[in-house]
């Protein structure tokens, strides 16, 4: 699933920028707390998911709670009687039959395959073998469901997120103990930012962790909060206590402003290369284009050290994609070593009209329009051509 993709509920609209900070840590509970707490109006839709995927009348409820001096929230699980089937293709079996909205079934199970993926390549079987013996009752089919509804909802917002804490020492599992974090959540986490604060423990459970990797997996960056109209902020409290800090999830939500440019993140990478020849560069940059999570290249001539020529590539990179586009740099050219980061960009509103040739309209600031032709739609035609054709297809 897309972050494009269309959302089937009331909260699924354009210019919705979400930031998550784990100052305590995340889990499956505290993300749907503190997602709860900062917009109420998905509470109903949620716990009427989480109502419909758990049997014989269980249920989840949000009840306020107080970490380190914060008031917040908390997601408690009211479980079914029977005991909870710990096999993965039962627990998808469930999320798939339960009477839930198609993207929230969707994202659910992505995660919930994650779980499984993660448990098969650690223990070297396949996810359809998986029993999952360290997650709780009902608990993860619970927030699973909760985060897939909140997804869902809130259909292309843009996600960010702080680093994750890393936690630390030994956890207890049927296999012994296993250093913090886990090998399976570690695997999760494989690719996402993460750093150690000193403070021990199981900072990101599995759940928490399948979640994190879903929302990277949706283009979701390591930035600091768009620019905007702060609209909420949200806090959902984890069930332990920790030294000197607020075991919380926050979450703040960033309206772009009316009438603003509309913007994104990108990652760029840079770096230069001087034992290229200039055939080599031309197909590098070919390729390297032509890459799906390519948004944008560049060369520039340089001089490098010892006053050699060099050429400097700048790429910009969609960021779920920005892992794959730094191998294929060091794939396609002799660079040893580039510059990554993420930042905002802002976009002005444009228009694509389909003719002879496609004309770009772009709205400036205070309305006024520019257009521009699509020069591939020109490059048959002489110069002399090019230009009056541009010039009557941007009047």
């Amino acid at each position: 699933m897309r972050r494009s993709d269309q959302s089937t509920g009331p909260l699924g609209v354009s210019g919705r920028y979400i930031h998550l900070t784990p100052l305590g840590g995340i889990a499956g509970d505290m993300f749907a707390a503190a997602m709860l707490d900062a917009l109420p109006a998905l509470r109903a839709p949620v716990l009427d998911a989480v109502a419909a995927v758990l049997p014989g009348g269980g249920h989840g409820r949000l009840e306020p709670a107080i970490s380190g001096g914060l008031s917040g929230s908390r997601f408690v699980v009211a479980p079914p009687a029977d005991r909870a089937p710990r096999h993965y293709p039962d627990l998808a079996a469930m999320i798939a039959a339960a009477p839930l909205p198609a993207g929230t079934r969707e994202h659910a199970g992505v995660m919930l395959r994650r779980l499984a993926e993660a448990e098969a390549a650690v223990h070297g079987i396949a996810p359809e073998k998986v029993h999952f013996h360290e997650i709780a009752d009902w608990d993860t089919l619970a927030d699973l469901v909760a985060a897939g509804r909140i997804l869902d909802a809130l259909g292309d917002a843009v996600w960010t997120l702080d680093p994750l804490p890393l936690g630390g020492g030994l956890v207890r599992t049927q296999h012994g103990p296993l250093p913090v974090p886990a090998p399976a959540t570690a695997r999760m986490l494989t690719g996402l930012p993460v750093h150690d604060d000193g403070i021990g423990g199981e900072r990101v459970t599995p759940t928490g962790a399948a979640i994190a990797a879903h929302l990277h997996g949706l283009g979701a960056a390591a930035a600091t909060p768009a620019a905007g109209l702060l609209a909420a902020t949200g806090y959902g409290a984890g069930t332990r206590d920790l030294p000197g800090l607020a075991n919380v999830l926050v979450v703040r939500i960033v309206e772009a402003q009316p009438d603003a440019p509309e913007g994104d993140t990108v990652c760029t990478l840079e770096f230069d290369v001087d034992d290229m020849t200039g055939e080599e560069i031309a197909v590098a940059a070919d390729r390297l284009r032509a890459l799906d999570g390519t948004l944008d290249l560049t060369t520039v001539a340089l001089q490098g050290k010892k006053g050699r020529p060099a050429t400097g590539f700048r790429l910009l990179t969609r960021p779920a994609c920005a892992d794959a586009v730094a191998e294929a740099c060091f794939a396609q050219t002799s660079t040893i070593g580039l510059r990554l980061r993420t930042e905002r960009r802002r976009l002005l509103p444009r228009a694509a009209e389909h003719g002879a040739p496609r004309v770009k309209q772009v709205t400036r600031p205070g309305g006024a329009h520019t257009r521009k032709a699509e020069s591939d739609d020109l490059a048959g035609a002489t110069l002399a051509e090019r230009r009056a054709l541009a010039r009557r297809a941007e009047q």
